[in-house]
């Protein structure tokens, strides 16, 4: 077995370089994490009264969390799937009037949302992802809302993902979240490189610097919107999800709770969705109870596709690699091609993909980690640039949601924090970022 140094850097350049922002993100994101800081929409039949038939009259010795976490009447009875749409703007229509909604959905996310272990499962789905769709053939996902709008996109979201039922939706306009940022104080988020891009047509101008710092809302959504980069659009998802997580922390903050109600009155304003405020308002109750190691993010797994594959291109998916999310965040464990035990790229946790990146700032650790692993009867390994700011704990991020994968290799290494979010590299199944921990 030989290991790979991949950082040169030097990967296949993905199509288009820029193209109109991911107001979907932010949507998500706001949507996502104020009124449903974790949590989605349901159907008034998935709430039942609670006990607690009204919010407590006597507030002494309750904190203001406390009272939003558990002064609801409402509460879900079974797990429920939303699919939210950032929606492009649309020329010449009135803000936040239905044909403000019309445009591309630029990027799109499925929810699970599951009271019985308090979790949120968050599947971000390319752009350009290949669906069919009835009677229009092969499209890009985004271009299905302005072809029928959410009932077909919802349709199409559903048949691509194994039939999964998809129980409400919600389309965000793009005013939300730059006010949402703003309103919170900004955001703490690490911006992994300098980004800069200016667009004219669009009146964008895009200018950040590396490292952590906190982003109000006109810099926040620049950095969901970059994509110039040669990750392209992939690049921006994994951005995206930095953010979604950096923002969900921003609103479970003592700080930020006392303002939950105006968040949700603004955000409001912005959307467009089959989810009444009753249901809203549970949502965020069982969002608040949410710890962030049931918060699981993951982007569809697939690949670019080749010039000259299809007439235009696509995010082609990746047929196993999508039944393993479903099975792993989805609980679709029904399907005929699912796993018995294990199942990696080819049925052994030792075939996995594994890319290695010091976060240490000492020389050598992720060489010496893929020797190590090496001796283990891992063979697929390779080593990334080092990571621009060191980590106090080792992190096993998982890129294509092999979870089982995932815990497998926690096992081997005897330490690391399983980190379900595909932040790591592109192209890998998981990625170890090495810490200071590894040290001692």
């Amino acid at each position: 077995m030989r290991v790979v140094d991949r950082t040169s850097n030097n990967l296949r350049q993905p199509p288009p370089l820029f193209t109109t922002p991911s107001w979907m993100f932010w949507i998500s994101l706001s949507i996502l994490t104020t009124l449903l800081s974790a949590s989605m929409g349901a159907f008034v039949a998935l709430l039942a009264p609670d006990s607690r038939s009204s919010i407590p009259r006597t507030v002494a010795g309750r904190s203001l969390g406390h009272l939003w976490r558990h002064g609801f009447q409402y509460r879900l009875t079974r797990p429920v799937h939303i699919l939210i749409m950032g929606i492009d703007r649309v020329p010449g229509t009135r803000e936040n009037s239905p044909e403000s909604f019309s445009g591309r959905s630029d990027t799109l996310l499925v929810l699970r949302v599951d009271p019985n272990d308090n979790s949120l499962s968050m599947l971000s789905l390319p752009r350009d992802t290949q669906v069919y769709v009835p009677a229009l053939g092969w499209q890009k996902l985004s271009h299905v809302n302005p072809l029928g709008g959410p009932d077909l996109t919802v349709k199409a979201v559903s048949n691509t993902l194994n039939d999964l039922p998809i129980d409400r939706y919600i389309r965000v306009s793009t005013g939300a979240f730059r006010v949402l940022v703003d309103l919170v104080d900004g955001v703490e988020v690490f911006v992994d490189r300098p980004m800069h891009y200016v667009d004219y047509t669009q009146g964008l101008k895009i200018d950040l610097l590396p490292g952590w710092q906190t982003l109000n809302g006109k810099q926040a959504s620049d950095l969901a919107r970059f994509r110039a980069d040669e990750l392209g659009d992939i690049g921006r998802v994994q951005r995206q999800q930095a953010v979604i997580k950096a923002l969900r922390q921003r609103l479970n903050s003592a700080s930020v709770l006392p303002r939950l109600p105006q968040l949700i009155r603004v955000v409001h304003k912005h959307i467009d969705t089959n989810i009444s405020s009753q249901e809203m308002r549970a949502l965020v109750s069982l969002a608040l109870q949410i710890e962030p190691e049931h918060f699981k993010q993951v982007m569809l797994p697939g690949r670019y596709s080749y010039p000259g594959e299809f007439p235009t291109s696509y995010w082609a998916i990746d047929p196993r690699g999508r039944d393993r999310v479903l099975r792993e965040y989805f609980h679709m464990y029904w399907m005929g091609n699912a796993w018995s035990d294990y199942s990696g790229t080819s049925g052994s946790p030792k075939s996995l993909r594994i890319a290695i990146q010091n976060a240490t700032g000492q020389p050598n650790i992720a060489r010496q980690l893929a020797q190590k692993l090496q001796k283990q009867g891992f063979y697929n390994l390779y080593l990334v640039e080092d990571w621009s700011v060191e980590v106090l704990y080792t992190q096993i991020i998982v890129q294509k949601g092999d979870l089982v994968g995932a815990r497998y290799l926690k096992r081997v290494l005897d330490k690391g924090k399983i980190e379900a979010s595909s932040t790591g590299h592109v192209y890998s199944d998981l990625t170890i970022r090495i810490g200071k921990d590894w040290l001692k």
